[in-house]
């Protein structure tokens, strides 16, 4: 009989320590910042939103006679076919009428200098 009490006293002292262990730590109540999932409840924080405004300042070319214009330049100029429209005088052979933004250049089709200027009223 002693021997078994040993041995159940023995036993109890070695399953303790491992059955603490198994309880979840702390009370069982939820506590207030979390839900029952046991994730943090949301709670309503201020944001300041800062938005980077960029202004872009487009560079106004000023074309002045015996400018010359690269072809990559003629490509993105709108032609002008029918410049009688525009009040503007026949263009002679080899030249040719642009349109940029508001002015009007009279080009050389071959070397591609600026001739003659005119501005749209």
């Amino acid at each position: 009989m002693k021997p078994l009490l040993i041995a159940l006293v023995a036993s109890s002292v070695l399953i303790t320590p491992v059955a603490a262990l198994a309880q979840p730590a702390g009370s069982f109540e939820v506590a207030e910042n979390y839900d029952r999932s046991r994730r943090p409840v949301d709670r309503h924080v201020d944001k300041h939103v800062t938005i980077e405004k960029r202004v872009i300042v487009k560079k106004k070319e000023r074309w002045t006679r015996g400018h010359r214009l690269t072809p990559a330049e003629r490509r993105h100029m709108a032609q002008v076919r029918d410049y009688r429209y525009y009040k503007l005088r026949p263009p002679p052979r080899g030249q040719q009428w642009l349109r940029v933004d508001n002015d009007f250049l009279l080009i050389s089709l071959a070397t591609g200098v600026i001739v003659g200027l005119a501005t749209a009223r």
